[in-house]
């Protein structure tokens, strides 16, 4: 990632206000923007940014946010259609280069591929991290007895 760039963050959640911390932390101006005001208060003391309370499908609040002179636009709400919605609007609206969003449905991650948003699926991490545990130690069941 390029030093200091302007990043849009939507949801201030668990994942929003981590990534949001990391991010002010590494020098970057972050915009946080969700609906509840109170989910603020998750942000570290020591974040740097700006907060907007409002619903990030709605024109305005993108507009407020400076989505036009944003580089990055990372979408963590935990609803896969707001998600997408937003991502989606970034990039066709207001050009912002690189856009992510969390979805929570598997099958969806190619779909949205397609329309050149980067997607995390905790889902698909989740399992794929699961399955790779079980292969890793398929037939070397735990010595117990001894």
């Amino acid at each position: 990632m390029k030093h200091n760039q302007y990043i849009v963050v939507v949801g201030c959640g668990r994942v929003g206000s981590h990534v949001a911390d990391q991010l002010s932390r590494n020098g970057h101006s972050v915009v946080v923007i969700d609906r509840d005001g109170t989910k603020f208060n998750d942000l570290s003391p020591d974040f740097s940014g700006f907060r907007i309370e409002g619903d990030a499908t709605r024109m305005v609040v993108l507009t407020e946010a400076g989505l036009k002179k944003a580089h990055v636009l990372i979408a963590t709400t935990h609803e896969d259609n707001v998600n997408v919605m937003v991502a989606q609007v970034a990039r066709k609206i207001f050009n912002v280069s690189h856009v992510m969003a969390r979805v929570y449905d598997p099958k969806r991650e190619e779909v949205y591929a397609h329309l050149g948003i980067e997607t995390i699926c905790p889902t698909s991490v989740a399992a794929d991290m699961f399955l790779h545990a079980v292969s890793n130690n398929a037939g070397q069941p735990e010595d117990i007895a001894s």
